[in-house]
């Protein structure tokens, strides 16, 4: 029997590096080939697989196709886990499309070159960030649900590029798994002014790295035993760790900074220096499906919170020590918000935003500056929601109770119109769901979709995508989308129409 060749990108990340782990689990039944940039720092992760029977590495790089194609080439299945991922994406949006969106292109042109369409399996790790800010009362989501990549969120626009290109590939063989938070040491060590981007009453469904790498091994495992039904092949999926992984950020930083002694939060935690919308996170109605194939979830919270209290070290003693004396969290939380502060001030920080009356990102961020200013000072003011459990289902606009089979242009003529566009297609093959269709969206852009792409994608018009974050104009006359705006957003903020500096098309 031939042996399953894997080529892995991304090994040297948090996912792709646990992911490799697995991989050479299964060494004596597959071949595996890595593409990794040729850094001192990533040589040195590596340096101990350097002569790993049945591993090849090539240092090159995504955005190389020649290196694309040459590990392309032996490969019966591509896990393509590598991206420029925040925070680092937001500070180098056009770097960020180039490698998200054009390492995807590179991938799927050197399949097409080969002449390998109809064999080659390419799995995609798509990002939960493409559906964007999902604050409560429409916290819980699925597949299907409206791309709306948050504002300025530009890894998050990149992906649903990337996506996009994925779903109408033509490849026989493709997966696009959305990833959702990675809980484990990388996360407890992130330093960024992102911290603040995670509003307080925020929700995600985390995975653990070690789950995630688990989910990489064992479909490549099922694949190469023929255990992985052909049906799983062809859609796109939530990756969540289940109910044991769902937490707010409140929730969690009630834990972590419980865990250091800190028994009254407002000694550590302002309000006014989180954001209150636009980030991304939701908990998932649908991730169960994708655990029904590959049976990865082992974790939970406790073990990102376990991590946490690793990295600190000795200071966690310190501090849980200083907490137990008269006003010792007060001592602690002055130091720690010294710290704090500095993040926030930093280039893409909440607290610079407000300081320096920066009105686009005031707007993103809170709803205008008047919402911002009635924050309260102390977090034991704060009003916090707590109805986590009430679920608010989006209706995507056609009849989801049909068999695949039955999709007719009908169910897509109903389904446009929910989204204020028209499908303009006149022929369509019933049960058809890769077939193109032509589409006007409200603003009048022409373009063709795939029903997958629309239906189970969420994706809609491309050059609204492109070219702004359009929203409070689009829910004006998009039913559809107007589902995951119109809930957080009062009649009387500003409408902004938010440009953005790198499409696909500059990759």
């Amino acid at each position: 029997m031939k042996k399953q060749t894997v080529f892995l990108t991304g090994a040297t990340g948090g996912m792709g590096f646990l992911g490799l782990q697995e991989l050479l689990k299964e060494i004596d039944q597959q071949d595996i080939i890595l593409l990794v940039q040729d850094t001192e720092r990533d040589r040195d992760k590596l340096k101990s697989f350097q002569n790993q029977k049945g591993l090849t590495i090539h240092w090159g790089d995504l955005t190389n196709y020649e290196d694309v194609y040459r590990c392309v080439e032996k490969a019966d299945i591509v896990l393509h886990v590598a991206a420029l991922v925040s925070p680092v994406a937001d500070y180098q949006p056009k770097l960020a499309m180039k490698v998200n969106y054009g390492g995807m292109k590179h991938i799927i042109q050197a399949i097409h070159s080969q002449q390998r369409a109809d064999s080659v399996r390419l799995v995609s790790v798509g990002t939960i960030a493409e559906t964007g800010d999902r604050m409560p009362p429409i916290h819980w989501g699925r597949v299907g649900d409206p791309i709306k990549p948050s504002v300025f969120d530009y890894y998050a626009v990149s992906k649903v590029a990337a996506e996009r290109l994925l779903v109408e590939s033509g490849l026989n063989y493709w997966v696009s798994l959305r990833q959702t938070g990675i809980m484990g040491p990388a996360m407890s060590k992130i330093k960024d002014a992102i911290m603040f981007h995670n509003c307080l009453d925020n929700v995600l469904e985390y995975v653990s790295d070690r789950d995630s790498g688990i989910l990489l091994g064992n479909l490549c495992r099922l694949t190469a035993s023929g255990e992985l039904p052909e049906d799983f092949w062809g859609h796109i999926y939530n990756i969540g760790g289940g109910e044991s992984c769902r937490v707010s950020t409140y929730e969690m930083y009630e834990k972590l900074y419980g865990a250091i002694g800190f028994g009254d939060l407002r000694y550590v935690i302002d309000p006014k220096w989180y954001a209150t919308r636009n980030f991304h996170g939701q908990y998932y109605l649908d991730s169960d499906k994708l655990e029904n194939y590959l049976h990865f979830r082992h974790d939970t919270m406790q073990y990102f919170y376990d991590e946490y209290l690793k990295s600190l070290g000795a200071t966690a003693t310190v501090s849980r020590a200083v907490c137990k004396l008269p006003g010792g969290q007060r001592l602690m939380g002055t130091i720690m918000k010294r710290v704090f502060i500095q993040q926030a001030r930093t280039e893409h920080g909440t607290v610079r935003f407000i300081e320096n009356n920066m009105e686009e990102q005031i707007d993103a961020y809170w709803g205008g500056r008047r919402n911002w200013e009635s924050i309260p000072t102390s977090i034991n003011e704060f009003k916090h929601f707590d109805a986590w459990d009430k679920v608010f289902m989006l209706d995507h606009g056609y009849d989801e109770s049909k068999p695949e089979s039955e999709l007719n242009l009908n169910d897509m003529k109903k389904a446009a119109e929910f989204r204020g566009g028209v499908c303009t297609s006149s022929v369509m093959e019933q049960g058809s769901w890769s077939g193109k269709l032509t589409f006007t969206c409200a603003f009048g852009h022409e373009f063709e979709a795939s029903p997958r792409l629309v239906l189970e994608g969420g994706h809609w018009c491309p050059h609204c995508e492109r070219k702004s974050w359009n929203y409070a104009a689009r829910a004006k006359v998009d039913p559809f989308f107007a589902q995951v705006w119109n809930p957080l957003h009062e009649k009387d903020e500003p409408q902004r129409e938010y440009r953005k500096v790198v499409s696909e098309r500059d990759a």
